[in-house]
């Protein structure tokens, strides 16, 4: 069996609501043409892929094999790290992960406190 290892940026699958969505905002910030031109479609018919449907209503999408392309031709793999970080997390990395942030931030609570005259076992008046 093998093993990979993937790094990429944390919470790509939680700040869009679909890959849609996220194809969208990286092909726009992108640019809607040049990223057209890479992957040999007009640039108002990627318009209708990405908005899933065309002017008329009629559903319009991206094909599988048009994601691959534009996977190839522009050697962006965010849509593939979507995808891992939105349905492959582990729950014992998250709840590790989740450990590791809540002791940082208790770390910085004890400072705190003590700065705002808060001190533990005593109840303010």
């Amino acid at each position: 069996m093998k093993q990979l290892s993937l790094t990429f940026e944390p919470g790509i699958g939680s700040r869009n609501r679909s890959l849609r969505d996220h194809m969208t905002t990286v092909v726009y910030s992108k640019g809607l043409v040049d990223i057209a031109g890479k992957i040999d479609i007009a640039p108002s018919k990627l318009t209708e892929k990405l908005a899933g449907s065309d002017s008329g209503g009629k559903p319009r999408g991206m094909t599988i094999d048009e994601l691959e392309r534009y996977i190839e031709k522009t050697k962006d793999v965010s849509p593939i790290h979507y995808l891992v970080d939105k349905y492959l997390q582990d729950p014992l990395v998250a709840q590790q992960e989740a450990a590791a942030r809540l002791l940082a931030l208790m770390e910085q609570i004890g400072p705190l406190a003590a700065a705002a005259g808060i001190v533990p076992g005593r109840a303010r008046r």
